[in-house]
Formats: C-alpha cells, structure tokens, sequence
C-alpha cells in the first residue's frame, strides 16, 4: 500500500481517481488548490503526488518546482488536460517523472503509479548504515560500533528520520511533523528536549559526533562525526 497525495481540482475527477486507488488499497490525500497543497505536503511523507496543472492559487507547474527544491526524490505524476508538446516538455522539465493527459483509462493510469512506486521502491532497506550506526528498520533495534543503543519509540522514530536525510538540515517544524504527526506550538521545545535525549544515547561512551545543531535552523545527522 503506497500512501498518495492527489491535488484535483475537478470533483467529481478527484472523487472517481481517490475511490478507485483505495479499491487498490492506497491510502490517498485529496486537496484542491495549489496553495493547500504546498501547506500539506509539507507536513507529510508521501509515496506519490498525482498533480493536475490547472489549479486555483498556485498551478502544478510552480506546486512541483517548489517541491523539487527540496524533494528530489517523490514520484510525480502529472494529470491534466493540457496536451501539447510543450505542456509535457515544460513538466517534465520542471521534474515531474511522468505526464498522462486527461481523459484517461484507469487501468493505465494504475499501472504508471505501479511503475513510479516500482522505481521508488517504497518498501526501505531493512538496514540503515551510516558510520558507526546500525538501524534495523524490521526489528527497531539500533547499534553503534556493534554495541547496541536502546532507544524509545519516539527516540528511535527521530533517528529514523535524521538517518534517512543524511548530512541535510531538518527544520524543528518538520521534525514535530514527521516524528509527533503534529503542527506544534514554536515555544515548546519538544524536539530539542528528545534530541539530546537521542545524543546522549548515541554518543555517550563513544568518540565522534553525529548530530548537529544548526543554529536558527534546525539540526543535521553529518555522515562523517567529528
């Protein structure tokens, strides 16, 4: 089951692609402006965007460039009824990875999304190495140096996440967003209280460093610990 974000503007073309893909059993979020969509996709991690061109607020083409800045690696799918060469040479070239012009069969339509999540592959390695540490992903075990490090389900979820974005900057908001599943208060300091829970684990006894703060921005798990 892949989890996609789909951003239709057309009702009752929304209604027919979200029924039809939970009969496959994925899981889909639907919204319908550009502007909506910047906002929740920001707070989620998705498999797949299906991303129609025309749209109120912000159009698929500036939604998919703004996505691109930071995600290079989602599959997007572009749905529109904008048929012309340059339509799809423009959002390709803007980073789409497919362009499907409306109307449409289902049938195809399910197989580029099988063949964009094939490519992805959306099920992760079992095992995350960097460095001295080993996360299991099957067994949510963690090791360092080949000594284990017991961690609790949200320690273990932000290392998850800090391994998984290698030497990148993650902000506090999406932190909060991809470990707690929440929009938190910017005075709460729930993610700089769990990171040094986190450090003190990972590098207490140990020589090298892994995470950084980055200050006025966030913190980063550096593949090469000082």
């Amino acid at each position: 089951m892949a989890h996609i974000f789909l951003v239709e503007d057309e009702e009752r073309v929304a209604a027919f692609i979200k029924k039809a893909l939970e009969e496959n059993n994925h899981k889909v979020d639907l919204v319908r402006d550009g502007a909506e969509a910047i906002k929740q996709y920001a707070a989620k991690p998705y498999d797949l965007l299906i991303l129609d061109i025309t749209l109120p607020y912000l159009n698929g083409i500036e939604i998919c460039r703004h996505i691109r800045k930071t995600d290079k690696e989602t599959p997007i799918l572009m749905l529109t009824a904008l048929d012309s060469i340059d339509d799809k040479v423009k959002g390709l070239n803007t980073g789409a990875d497919d362009y499907m012009v409306k109307p449409f069969h289902f049938k195809e339509l399910l197989a580029r999304i099988e063949a964009l999540l094939r490519r992805k592959n959306i099920e992760p390695d079992s095992t995350i190495v960097l460095g001295e540490i080993c996360l299991n992903t099957h067994n949510n075990t963690v090791e360092r140096a080949g000594r284990k490090v017991t961690l609790t389900t949200k320690e273990y979820a932000l290392l998850e996440l800090l391994m998984r974005n290698p030497d990148k900057i993650l902000t506090r908001q999406t932190i909060a967003f991809k470990v707690w599943g929440i929009d938190f208060d910017t005075g709460t300091n729930v993610v700089d209280v769990y990171m040094n829970y986190l450090r003190n684990k990972i590098e207490k006894g140990f020589t090298g460093k892994y995470i950084y703060t980055v200050i006025g921005k966030g913190y980063i798990f550096k593949t090469e610990p000082d």
